[in-house]
């Protein structure tokens, strides 16, 4: 079945540009260039954070630990935990007032029938009475202490003359009974409001149930969760799939509560004890819910029990926005301590992304989830893969790795200096020349799209479909390429690293692999790093290469290795000597390397000898200064004399522009 498609001009606002595991790999080259570590690199990558191809900012851990802790101190200084009383104060006084305003009333109805003519001798007598029970009340109420919870309790032991007020303090107590409730359950009950006996006794047995089954897990039975939530699901609305999903939430939200406790004044605090013994001993509750703190604690020692904050606002907070200032406190307590450890981006997948958006918004959590994405875009692709725990760059990932660094190294060069910077993959041994001719039998079948359907619409006329005939085939001309043979030495030591230039440099060397590997299949390729010795670096394990950080240039080892893996290759051999300093190292006849320090003429002596042996078997050496010291310069200068090669001095940033150039000039000879 055919498939259709429309196509409209990009105006730049189009997105959708996402990242792909190639773009990944990009933004990690200098990192992988560094170690060939995947996991180092996604580690910095997730630690600094990146921009999409949208430009949009992905944010990493750094940002959103900032944001977390600029959010902490914005929930510590947004209020007074003070409010918790001062709201339950003013609702009491609010009470109190429109009780005494009833008693007012009564005693008013109460004088009018002692001074009305036409009431009776019982009628006074009734309202003598009224009288003295309004002004016992009164007192009753005059009476009342002023701590909260002995206040509250002394209310529940007053008879109301106003049931208005009545319900207004009915109406308080159910709401601070579902506040303490909700403190430790948060929304596993919807109302406790007007609850009927049998609505009470169901939920002292919802309790019971849930603490047997801690109790139950911690002597190692497996408690039946499925037919806990069979019976009491509808206390919990988020529908919690297991035990351990259900005891988690209760923990956070428990321990939310504790640390609003412990945040209080000691006054406070005992104001806090006793209201709730006091109104939920009324439920029968109380024991409950100290057993299941227990129990709690036991099975989630994690959940931060025992924190407190000092709260520092100066507007006062309610009972609810307070309970809600603390659980956000927890949340990103807990969300701050599991990112600051965090050190393998895999973790990501583990980070409570629902918590991280309620606390700084979409963009932070959208960014960590992109982020959790990455390892497994990266797996998916084939460019990584995980054995025995450790992260790899697959071969396909060094390949395209190799070509990350070529492509950037190109982008940098000058276009007037080689023309077309990309080289096309015609044939092995061959480059394009740019020119066509008709095709031949025998010929390479490098077909030239565009020339060819020209042929044959110049041939048969406009319209469509275009019929293609054997004369109508035009191939792209190409010449055959000088094989050659081309050995990298790469300066490792301690002073590559110390002055930036060792990531550089080895990315340098990357491309050039790639470039031949890719490019000139049929030519060779070698690396011999070399500090205070000197060894074979064996291309697949090139990403992998780090400096020991050692001092010492072992220059003569190094040329030693070099035309040792020459002298099996043919065609052009030239070794690229990359440094920063004149040798000071050298490898005696025992194999036994040493470091000359202070420095002596030895390792010059020695390097200069292979410089005159390579000479010798027809081996260019060309040579790239990354330092500048009188030392080093009369010392390649008398190299370049001797082997005829050349000289460049240049710096991290157009090495890799100098190399491949140095390289390719040497490609473009025609045989």
């Amino acid at each position: 079945m055919a498939h259709r498609f429309r196509y409209s001009r990009w105006d730049g606002s189009q997105s959708g540009f996402d990242l792909d595991a190639l773009d990944l790999l990009g933004e990690m080259t200098d990192q992988l260039a560094f170690n060939g570590d995947p996991l180092s690199a996604l580690q910095r990558m997730m630690e600094q954070g990146l921009e999409d191809r949208n430009g949009e900012r992905i944010m990493g851990l750094q940002e959103i630990l900032e944001e977390l802790e600029a959010k902490r101190q914005e929930l510590l200084e947004s209020g007074d935990l003070g409010g918790v009383y001062a709201e339950i104060a003013e609702a009491l006084d609010q009470i109190v007032e429109r009780e005494q305003q009833g008693l007012e009333d009564r005693q008013l109805l109460a004088d009018m029938q002692i001074h009305d003519p036409a009431s009776t001798g019982l009628d006074r007598r009734n309202a003598d009475l009224a009288k003295e029970a309004t002004s016992a009340k009164q007192l009753q109420l005059d009476m009342l202490p002023d701590d909260l919870a002995n206040r509250v309790q002394g209310l529940q032991n007053y008879e109301f003359e106003s049931n208005e007020a009545q319900q207004q303090f009915e109406d308080l107590l159910n709401k601070l009974r579902q506040e303490m409730v909700n403190n430790a359950f948060d929304q596993t009950s919807e109302s406790i409001q007007n609850m009927s006996p049998e609505d009470l006794a169901r939920q002292k047995a919802m309790m019971n149930a849930l603490n047997d089954m801690l109790e139950q897990r911690e002597m190692g039975i497996e408690p039946d969760f499925k037919a806990f939530m069979d019976e009491f699901g509808d206390f919990f609305p988020g529908n919690p799939e297991t035990l351990d999903e259900l005891l988690e939430q209760l923990a956070q939200q428990m321990a939310a509560a504790e640390a609003m406790f412990n945040s209080m004044t000691p006054e406070q605090q005992d104001q806090l004890r006793q209201m709730m013994e006091n109104l939920l001993q009324d439920m029968g509750l109380t024991d409950e819910m100290r057993r299941l703190s227990q129990n709690l604690q036991s099975a989630m020692p994690d959940a931060g029990w025992g924190e407190g904050y000092q709260m520092t606002g100066s507007m006062p907070v309610g009972f609810g926005e307070a309970q809600n200032t603390m659980r956000q406190m927890g949340a990103a307590q807990r969300l701050q301590d599991f990112m600051s450890g965090m050190n393998d981006p895999r973790q990501l997948s583990e980070l409570d992304m629902k918590g991280l958006r309620e606390l700084l918004g979409d963009a932070a959590a959208d960014s960590m989830e992109r982020m959790a994405g990455m390892t497994r875009d990266l797996e998916d692709a084939g460019l990584i893969h995980t054995e025995g725990g450790r992260m790899e760059l697959t071969a396909r990932g060094v390949r395209k790795l190799g070509q990350k660094a070529l492509k950037e190294i190109f982008s940098d060069l000058d276009s007037g200096m080689l023309g077309g910077h990309d080289v096309d993959h015609v044939g092995i041994g061959h480059e394009r020349s740019f020119q066509t001719k008709p095709y031949e039998y025998g010929d390479p079948f490098n077909l030239h799209i565009e020339k060819t359907i020209g042929n044959a619409v110049r041939r048969g006329g406009g319209g469509s479909p275009v019929k293609l005939k054997p004369s109508d085939f035009e191939i792209e001309q190409t010449e055959q390429s000088v094989a050659s043979s081309t050995v990298l030495l790469l300066d490792i030591s301690y002073s590559m690293v110390w002055e930036g230039r060792f990531v550089p440099a080895k990315k340098v060397a990357l491309a050039l692999q790639s470039l031949i590997t890719g490019q000139f299949p049929k030519d060779y390729f070698g690396l011999v790093a070399f500090n205070y010795a000197a060894r074979e670096v064996p291309g697949r394990l090139l990403p992998t290469l780090e400096s020991p950080h050692s001092q010492g240039t072992n220059l003569a080892y190094a040329l030693f290795l070099a035309r040792r893996m020459l002298a099996a290759q043919s065609g052009t051999k030239q070794i690229l000597c990359v440094t920063d300093g004149e040798p000071t190292a050298y490898t005696d006849e025992t194999g036994q390397s040493h470091f000359t320090y202070p420095y002596t003429e030895v390792p010059e002596r020695a390097a200069l000898k292979e410089v005159v042996r390579c000479t010798k078997s027809g081996i260019r050496i060309n040579t790239f200064m990354l330092g500048d010291s009188p030392a080093m310069v009369n010392f390649v200068n008398t190299m370049a004399h001797i082997n005829k090669g050349r000289v460049l001095h240049t710096n991290p940033y157009n090495l890799g522009s100098y190399i491949l150039q140095d390289f390719l000039k040497g490609k473009n000879l025609r045989l």
